[in-house]
């Protein structure tokens, strides 16, 4: 269970100052996969940052389990991220002097997991594995970053924007995989998207508007990722 209570957060100084998260409440569920939407500027990926552990924030705090983050060391919460946590982030952050099969084995290690191949092939790169991330487009480094995220097993998978350099048809390949897995796995998935259709394959949908939710709803009809608009 991931308590958030109360968060809020700042950016800026003096006159440029904003709350880019103001008293934010939710409570997330063991298992659930849940959609963060909002227009830009709403405080989507700020959420996401801090309930992840990447950021800190000013006010409130976040728990797993009665676990919290505010009151971890820096090594203790770099611990908790590690062996709990995988976050697929927009801009990819792959090791450029690392091949598609080494970055994915990056994440795949932190588990002992020897399995990892079949995650580049889920994602459709099975022959651009010995290749470097230079020679990939965007859309084939993205698929990178999710096959390592998923290779580590994690607890909670953090997304922001995942399949925002995917063409339609990878994006609903790539999704379907990630749910699919998700279930399998039973691992805890918060996805932040600007693709409001995506909700519709989700446990619950958080509409964030100002830094604040503004509603959370259940969803009672769950589709797959080729049942929805793109």
């Amino acid at each position: 269970m991931i308590d958030i209570k109360g968060l809020t957060k700042y950016y800026g100084k003096g006159e440029s100052r904003f709350k880019a998260l103001d008293d934010v409440f939710v409570r997330i569920r063991d298992g659930e996969f849940i959609v963060i939407l909002g227009a830009s500027g709403s405080g989507k990926s700020t959420l996401l940052n801090i309930i992840s552990g990447l950021e800190p924030s000013d006010g409130g705090f976040v728990s797993y389990d009665g676990q919290r983050l505010d009151q971890m060391s820096e090594k203790e919460l770099t611990k908790f991220r590690r062996d709990n946590t995988a976050y697929i982030f927009q801009q990819y952050y792959l090791l450029p002097h690392l091949t598609v099969e080494k970055n994915v084995r990056l994440g795949a290690d932190l588990d002992h997991n020897k399995e990892y191949l079949k995650y580049i092939e889920a994602v459709g790169l099975s022959d651009k594995r010995k290749k470097f991330p230079s020679e990939l487009s965007g859309g084939e480094q993205q698929r990178v970053a999710i096959a390592r995220a998923l290779a580590k097993h994690p607890r909670v998978l953090f997304l922001d924007e995942p399949t925002g350099a995917l063409d339609e048809k990878t994006g609903r390949l790539v999704l379907d995989y990630i749910i699919r897995l998700q279930k399998e796995q039973d691992f805890t998935m918060i996805m932040v998207t600007h693709n409001g259709n995506i909700a519709e394959t989700a446990d619950r949908i958080i509409h964030m508007n100002s830094g604040k939710i503004v509603s959370v709803a259940e969803n009672a009809d769950k589709k797959t990722a080729y049942e929805i608009g793109w």
